[in-house]
């Protein structure tokens, strides 16, 4: 069984619902998984995400800010939304496959947004680099304990951590940028080690070879800059890892009109 899973930080899904359409049509992703979604439950646009052909759709919200969001076109049975650092601000949400998918069932998927954390890399003098290293111990704990129990388990997400050195323009310039610090990349390594997660993008594209999933707004000509960053992921527990069979980042999404920062990336898993 052959399904295709997407991530994407679309930076406010009913701005861009024009642009999650496009991508979905050229592309048929069989699972859609959005970060930065910035609408309450209430209010999310159940009807167009339908339309596309997604009639399984799973959400956490809120107003203005954050949100994540899976669109399935397979059956889930459960649905989780972990909440972290007591904040409430709607960055996990999870599925998991049921019976009617076949080889799928029971597997989950877990969408998340970990927070940016700000411009300056002291948790003594920003806040918000203080939430952002709180929420990775907070991960790192999730993990050690026992998670993922699951046999077959994917998380993917904006994650606003480049581990690597290839996964930034310049590993030199960026060492004290958020994002890139090594008290940032170094939580990141022993979470995947906690939870025995397998980087499925490095798969297909080696440690030595530049790999960048967001471009900043500030650059006049993304392009020709290409000063890029890898802060989308996409991670599976070992037994299912090695289902994976291809990877693409869709660079050209960032040019498309108005876009996000971010670029798609997709994974496709064959379990037969």
């Amino acid at each position: 069984m052959r399904f295709k899973v997407t991530t994407w930080n679309i930076n406010s899904v009913r701005l861009r619902m024009g642009l999650v359409e496009k991508f979905v049509a050229a592309h048929e992703p069989d699972v859609l998984c959005l970060q930065e979604t910035k609408v309450e439950d209430g209010k999310f646009p159940l009807s167009d995400v339908r339309a596309m052909g997604f009639t399984h759709i799973a959400f956490n919200g809120q107003k203005g800010y954050h949100g994540v969001a899976i669109f399935s076109k397979l059956p889930f049975d459960m649905v989780e939304k972990k909440d972290f650092c007591a904040k409430g601000d709607a960055r996990h949400v999870s599925i998991r496959f049921g019976a009617e998918t076949g080889l799928l069932a029971g597997t989950t998927v877990h969408n998340l947004y970990i927070p940016a954390g700000g411009d300056i890399p002291d948790p003594a003098l920003n806040d918000k680099f203080a939430h952002k290293l709180a929420f990775l111990e907070e991960l790192d704990a999730w993990f050690r304990s026992g998670f993922p129990g699951e046999d077959r388990a994917i998380l993917v997400g904006d994650l606003n951590i480049a581990p690597l050195e290839q996964d930034v323009w310049s590993h030199k310039q960026l060492l004290d940028v958020v994002s890139h610090t090594p008290v940032e990349t170094e939580a990141m390594q022993r979470m995947m080690a906690a939870g025995r997660w397998v980087d499925v993008m490095r798969r297909f594209v080696p440690d030595t070879e530049k790999l960048y999933t967001w471009w900043s707004y500030r650059a006049a000509d993304w392009v020709a800059a290409n000063k890029g960053r890898r802060l989308d992921h996409v991670w599976a527990s070992p037994a299912i890892a090695g289902a994976a069979r291809s990877m693409a980042v869709l660079a050209e999404a960032r040019g498309w009109d108005r876009p996000s920062d971010h670029a798609p990336v997709t994974v496709a898993f064959d379990l037969g």
